[in-house]
């Protein structure tokens, strides 16, 4: 296959807690070598495109802010398609408002619970200190009174070099069972990041290669648009969750399966 490019999920597959994993930047190089076009789709919703770009060129990596995706993002082209002029309010562990221009967002810190009006709109980013008890449970009778929920992503958790945090789908998963009402997701594994990153290098779906630590968010909704998908066993990789996988036979395969992304340049040739 054509290498037409490649799309690196980050947490997990490049750095860990910000840590570079080993052999990371010299994979990255070795692309680059090769002109091999590069591009950054990530479900991290505390640090802006720019913070990210910058804390991986800190950890030997060269990525430009231009080069990265975010959900947060995403999710500002989707309310301002879907929801313009909307009072949204933000609950997310992290300052990401630079990545949403145009949104007129109340962050969750500043609303104070009794007579807070409902916002149009709730934004979910990641999960953190601000997914407290009185928030989440304004939110969820918002939600279900029918106020519309977008979340930017639906991982119900993340790696850090202190083990397993969960996330905001931990809690969406609850909400919506009880309300009877669905949130939209934004970010993996949504199709729209994966096409916005093949549309920003310009080459089709089935020429581009999606690295990624987890099987169904990354690496199968990657396929599912038509990419060759590339699981590697570190992150949030799991050898029990893939052998349950592989044993339905009707059951989608990662096309790839590598032990780290220090072994891609191996795979694709290079």
């Amino acid at each position: 296959m054509a290498i037409g490019g490649v799309l690196f999920d980050i947490d997990g597959v490049l750095v860990t807690s910000w840590t570079p994993i080993p052999g990371a930047a010299e994979a990255l190089a070795v692309l680059a070598d090769h002109q091999i076009a590069r591009s950054y789709l990530t479900n991290t919703t505390t640090r802006t495109r720019r913070q990210i770009a910058a804390a991986l060129c800190d950890a030997g990596m060269d990525v430009r802010p231009d080069e990265v995706i975010t959900a947060a993002a995403l999710t500002a082209d989707y309310v301002r398609a879907n929801y313009p002029d909307a009072h949204c309010l933000l609950v997310n562990n992290g300052q990401i408002t630079d990545d949403m221009p145009g949104i007129d967002i109340v962050d969750s810190e500043a609303f104070d619970g009794a007579g807070f009006e409902a916002p149009d709109v709730i934004l979910l980013g990641g999960a953190g200190p601000e997914y407290s008890h009185r928030t989440l449970s304004r939110v969820y009778e918002w939600m279900a009174q029918g106020v519309p929920v977008v979340a930017m992503h639906r991982s119900t958790a993340w790696t850090t070099t202190e083990g397993l945090r969960i996330d905001t789908g931990m809690y969406l998963i609850g909400m919506e069972e009880t309300s009877g009402r669905k949130a939209t997701g934004v970010g993996k594994p949504a199709p729209a990041g994966f096409l916005a990153s093949a549309a920003r290098l310009g080459v089709d779906p089935d020429e581009m290669y999606m690295v990624g630590d987890d099987l169904n968010n990354d690496v199968l909704a990657a396929q599912v648009v038509g990419m060759t998908g590339v699981l590697v066993r570190t992150g949030k990789f799991r050898q029990d969750t893939l052998d349950r996988w592989a044993a339905d036979e009707f059951a989608m395969q990662p096309n790839h399966v590598i032990d780290s992304v220090a072994a891609l340049p191996e795979l694709l040739g290079l």
